[in-house]
This record gives C-alpha cells, structure tokens and sequence, in this order.
C-alpha cells in the first residue's frame, strides 16, 4: 500500500513535496489530473491523500465528493483557494484537514502525521480482540475464533463490556447499569438470563464455563482464553 497519495498539478511543487515527504519515510504517489487520483483513490490502496483544489478538468471538490462515496480514505486539501466558502466546503465534502498554499512542507508533515495517527488508531481501537473472541465496534460484531457470532442488541453489548474489562471482577450492579442504564424497569434477573444465553453462545461447556466465571455474591469475571 502506498503511504500518500499526492494530487497537484504544478510538477515542481510536487516534486518538492514528493521528495520532503519521501526523506520523513513515506511512500507518494503523484497524480496531476482529478480524474486519476479518483481511480488510485477508490481502489483503497493509499493510507491518505493530499488533494490541490484547482485541477484541470475534474477539480477538487469534484474528487473529494467522488472519494467520499466510495473510500474512507483521510483527506487533506492544500489549496491557494483561501475563502472561508471553500475552506467550509471541503470540511462539508468530508476533508479531514485544510492547509492554504503557499505550504510549508515541515507543517505539511506534522499534519499527515496527526491525521494518520488519529484515523489509523480510530480504526485499531475499534477491533478488540482478547484471547478467541474478537468484537468490532463499527460493525457492532464479534467472532469466537474467526466464525461470527449471532447475538442480539443486549448480548452484544455485554460481550463488549465483558471484553473491555477482561480479568476484572464486574459487580452486577455496575454491569446492569452499563447495559441496561440505571433507569431501567427491567428486572435485575435479566442480567442473569442473557449471561446464560450468551454463555451458550461462546462456551465450550455452558454448565462449566471458562470464560464467563461467577464470582458468587458479587458479579462476573471475564477470562481472556
């Protein structure tokens, strides 16, 4: 995968972002025409992209909104346009950053820096995977050892908390008011029912369970296995 995908019409001021951003350890590619950085963009192959507004034929905008409907792709504009209309409608078309040229190639990088680390690590914080049971938090799914797991709104929630605080002692009180809310009219002995049905779901032996262990007069324990 290459690391950025750069998008700018004026070959010397590519090749000087190129090369800055190559010596900070990133792989660019260079596209000077919307249309291409469209194709390369949609194919999900680059981490993010440095998109100039002012393009031959297809504009920025134009490539902003068309990347957007197909890739998540992180987006910095870098344009001369400097007008609060334009700077409001790439945030509106779904940049995550806008930076007005004449551009500083070190601020350039700090910005690809922070935008990387703040999306990639979204991404990695949303899978959270403890021993066979893994649950992603976009999808709202989980998986034991890699086959998905049919669970309803309430049971999916408690696996969650239950993985999130893997090896502590939860009192049945605080996982209630986690999953139902402390408001709730439900009676306490739903909490009882669902850890039984979601036991039948993830242990081996329900009766004997592993992972799901009942601490007797306090709550459960989630073990990572």
């Amino acid at each position: 995968m290459t690391d950025i995908l750069l998008v700018e019409d004026n070959d010397e001021l590519a090749r000087l972002l190129k090369a800055f951003l190559a010596d900070s350890g990133y792989s660019v590619l260079h596209a000077a025409r919307g249309e291409e950085a469209v194709r390369y963009a949609v194919q999900g192959s680059v981490r993010l992209m440095i998109l100039d507004i002012m393009l031959p034929g297809m504009d920025g905008f134009a490539v902003c909104r068309a990347v957007r409907a197909e890739q998540n792709v992180p987006i910095l504009i870098m344009s001369a346009k400097s007008d609060k209309e334009d700077k409001l409608m790439g945030y509106e078309l779904g940049a995550d950053d806008y930076m007005e040229k004449p551009v500083d190639p070190e601020i350039l990088t700090a910005k690809v820096n922070a935008i990387l680390q703040r999306t990639e690590g979204r991404k990695e914080a949303a899978v959270i995977s403890s021993g066979e049971i893994t649950v992603d938090q976009e999808a709202r799914t989980a998986y034991l050892k890699s086959r998905p797991l049919e669970l309803n709104v309430k049971e999916y929630e408690l696996l969650l908390l239950f993985v999130q605080n893997a090896g502590k002692t939860l009192r049945k009180e605080y996982i209630f008011g986690k999953v139902w809310g402390a408001d709730s009219f439900s009676e306490s002995q739903t909490l009882t029912v669902h850890v039984k049905m979601l036991r039948a779901k993830i242990e081996t032996c329900p009766r004997e369970p592993r992972r799901i262990v009942t601490v007797w007069g306090v709550g459960y324990r989630y073990e990572e296995i």
